[in-house]
């Protein structure tokens, strides 16, 4: 184990791995009976582990929905049936993680960051470096 702390440890992103496949695979099952998370398209990008492998939190891109904060309330209220759902794919771990969820926000990051990148104001500061 590293003492720096300055990120997860190869461990932390292998059971994280392990675990966002096995939430895909349930939540693509259509193993939760919940009316919100039945009509949306959801997918798991990345689940963080704690130190301790105690807790995975699940990072959720709802497609095609307006309002994801409802995805993420509906997976919260159904986190204990998740758990249950998935500890068969992850039976090596010797306990099962509690599950969060978090709406992912990095591809709107990455939007409005081409988006900024596209503006006339900075094509034209680019063009300024060119004539150099």
């Amino acid at each position: 184990m590293s003492s720096s702390g300055s990120g997860p440890s190869q461990r932390q992103l292998r059971v994280g791995e392990q675990v966002r496949h096995a939430l895909s695979d349930v939540l693509t099952r259509g193993e939760v009976i919940d009316d919100v998370i039945a009509s949306t398209v959801i997918s798991i990008t990345e689940v963080r582990m704690s130190p301790d492998l105690k807790i995975a939190t699940a990072y959720v891109s709802p497609l095609g929905v307006q309002d994801g904060q409802a995805v993420i309330k509906a997976l919260a209220q159904n986190a204990k049936f998740i758990r249950g759902r998935v500890s068969p794919a992850l039976r090596q771990m010797r306990s099962m993680p509690e599950f969060r969820f978090r709406l992912d926000t990095s591809f709107d990051n990455m939007a409005k960051i081409d988006e900024l990148l596209r503006s006339p104001e900075v094509a034209r500061d680019l063009d300024k470096e060119d004539d150099d």
